[in-house]
């Protein structure tokens, strides 16, 4: 987790193949500069912030290392966060696992194997960040954002990897009970969905013999650049898009339409 003064933030984008970082940002009160945090997904447990680190723009850095997957982790986290810093105005979920177990060809063990541990981090761990993130708002009274990444596979299924598409469809519904029931707290909740997505995880994938036809899914003949998924998920951390919550917006370069 990153901590900026920067006015604007670079959210990093999740591919479908990439484990990726759940963000927040803070602001002091009475301060109109911007800080950012960006959780990592990691197993290492949460550390106080490295002032000056964490590689985005800016100055007045802090870095916070959590497992999603780990609710303890998750609270202790956002403690850290909210006394450092002063709270939380917005949150971007964006930690994700993409793990191939079609069911024809998945031992029953590692099917079990695979939900629960896809479900873990793509779901349970977006949804403890939303409690806490939720409540810290909510207390400070401060008309927050809470963005989650979501995926287009939430709507057309993802045949060998099902954990993942089940969790995210899961995703966008929690997200959207989340949207009503945070609205009378002037809390926004949205949904980003991208399909594959420019990144390092993502390059083997692309740069192997199913890379064409990936690409060839988009009329643009590409997938989606990492700033093109921050300009949607920065849209909803916007104060126009208060009326937006509950959205779950495509951003998959008209790959997949419904």
């Amino acid at each position: 987790m990153t901590s900026s003064r920067s006015s604007r933030c670079r959210w990093p984008a999740r591919s479908r193949s990439s484990p990726a970082a759940a963000a927040a940002s803070a602001r002091p009160s009475r301060a109109r500069s911007r800080r950012a945090a960006r959780p990592s997904r990691s197993s290492t447990a949460t550390t106080r912030p490295r002032r000056g680190d964490g590689g985005a723009a800016g100055a007045g850095h802090g870095t916070y290392r959590c497992g999603v997957g780990d609710g303890d982790a998750v609270a202790a986290t956002i403690a850290a966060v909210e006394a450092d810093l002063g709270g939380l105005d917005v949150v971007v979920n964006n930690a994700g696992v993409f793990v191939e177990h079609p069911i024809l060809e998945t031992t029953y063990a590692d099917w079990r194997a695979n939900f629960e541990a896809t479900a873990r981090v793509n779901l349970h761990g977006p949804a403890n960040v939303c409690y806490c993130a939720a409540r810290s708002m909510a207390a400070r009274g401060v008309r927050g954002k809470i963005v989650n990444v979501g995926s287009r596979g939430a709507l057309r299924g993802e045949p060998r990897c099902p954990a993942y598409g089940a969790t995210k469809a899961a995703l966008n519904a929690l997200s959207q009970s989340l949207a009503v029931a945070l609205a009378p707290a002037g809390i926004v909740v949205a949904v980003v969905a991208p399909g594959f997505v420019e990144t390092d995880m993502a390059a083997a994938v692309l740069a192997g013999p199913d890379g064409d036809g990936i690409r060839a899914q988009s009329g643009f003949g590409r997938v989606a650049t990492v700033d093109e998924v921050a300009e949607a998920v920065a849209f909803f951390t916007s104060p126009g898009a208060t009326w937006c919550t509950g959205a779950v917006l495509d951003c998959n370069g008209a790959s997949y339409l419904h």
